[in-house]
């Protein structure tokens, strides 16, 4: 932060603290003009006011909460800039990206640098501790940590469920049946295949959709739009305006190179990586009503997931993977 910030902060706190202690000063003295202890000279239905200082544990225990504070704002950061004598950080501050992370990280934790970093050495911990039982998960097949009874994969399918609360479900629901936008991994529909190896590949690399582009221009404005969503919601038996759908026939040969034909995916015509989605079912990644689907033709569709390779590591995404693979298997 900024010098004016840093001094700003510092300043709020200290003078704090430090009014704290005057406060406490200032009530531990005896303004009554009467001796501790002695009568006010206050009655009320029978209870009559002494001139009682402050329990004794109770100021006693405030000084020390004031020393402590400050105590702690010397070795530990806190005011503004100050990075405290200990070296310690609760993370890495300031990253911008996944290399400058895990260069700090092994700054922290290689090169004696003295930085006491929290989380890198709880991560670290916890590699210690774990690492090997993800490593002997790994080598483990897929389907057979997926679909196994024993108490292995069982147990396996449970750390797979904790690594994905913790790392996809802000996008695909702490159930993995996804939202607007963000696919249903419970279900057997896959927009880049559902095979182990695709899973895999989708968390080792992520996925950048090869695009849907804007269709308004081609198809001639606003009513060729309306038209062709009627046509692609016949493919999957909604009841459209007929009329409308039969204009819009001839012109989904534009659309037919990608999800084919009949509206059938890419993943169908043995096409996955290029992530079409099949029309001829009611399954919608965008919202499958009239106006979302006149949206997605009007203006295109791109959707994006981030690699996680550098982030979980080949084991913990074998073991993710094979916990997504067993929410399709589902009966």
């Amino acid at each position: 932060m900024s010098s004016f910030w840093s001094i700003w902060i510092s300043v709020l706190t200290l003078g704090t603290l430090v009014g704290c202690y005057l406060l406490l000063r200032w009530c531990l003295k005896n303004f009554a003009g009467v001796p501790e202890g002695e009568s006010m000279g206050h009655e009320f239905d029978g209870i009559e006011e002494l001139n009682n200082p402050l329990p004794k544990w109770w100021s006693t225990f405030f000084l020390i909460t004031i020393i402590w504070g400050f105590g702690y704002l010397l070795f530990y950061p806190g005011l503004g800039n100050w990075q405290g004598l200990f070296g310690w950080q609760s993370s890495n501050q300031g990253i911008l990206s996944i290399e400058e992370s895990k260069a700090k990280t092994a700054a922290n934790l290689e090169d004696g640098s003295g930085v006491l970093n929290q989380y890198d050495r709880e991560v670290q911990s916890a590699n210690e501790k774990y690492g090997p039982i993800f490593e002997k998960l790994a080598t483990r097949d897929i389907k057979d940590l997926a679909l196994a009874t024993d108490d292995e994969a069982i147990n396996a399918r449970k750390i797979g469920q904790r690594l994905f609360l913790q790392n996809c479900a802000q996008c695909h629901g702490s159930d993995a049946r996804g939202t607007t936008g963000f696919p249903n991994l419970a279900d057997n529909d896959w927009l880049y295949g559902g095979e182990p190896a695709d899973i895999k590949h989708s968390l080792y690399y992520g996925r950048k959709a090869q695009g849907m582009m804007a269709w308004s221009s081609a198809l001639g404005g606003e009513q060729g739009v309306k038209d062709m969503a009627a046509y692609v919601l016949s493919l999957s038996g909604r009841e459209v305006d007929v009329e409308a759908a039969k204009r819009a026939e001839p012109k989904f040969a534009m659309c037919a190179a990608c999800h084919g034909a009949n509206g059938e995916g890419s993943d169908a015509m043995g096409m996955a990586a290029l992530g079409a989605p099949r029309l001829d079912d009611n399954i919608w990644l965008y919202g499958g009503s009239q106006k979302a689907v006149e949206e997605t033709i009007r203006n295109g569709r791109a959707g994006v997931m981030p690699a996680w390779l550098d982030i979980l590591g080949e084991d913990k995404i074998h073991v993710i993977s094979a916990y997504v693979y067993s929410l399709s298997q589902a009966k």
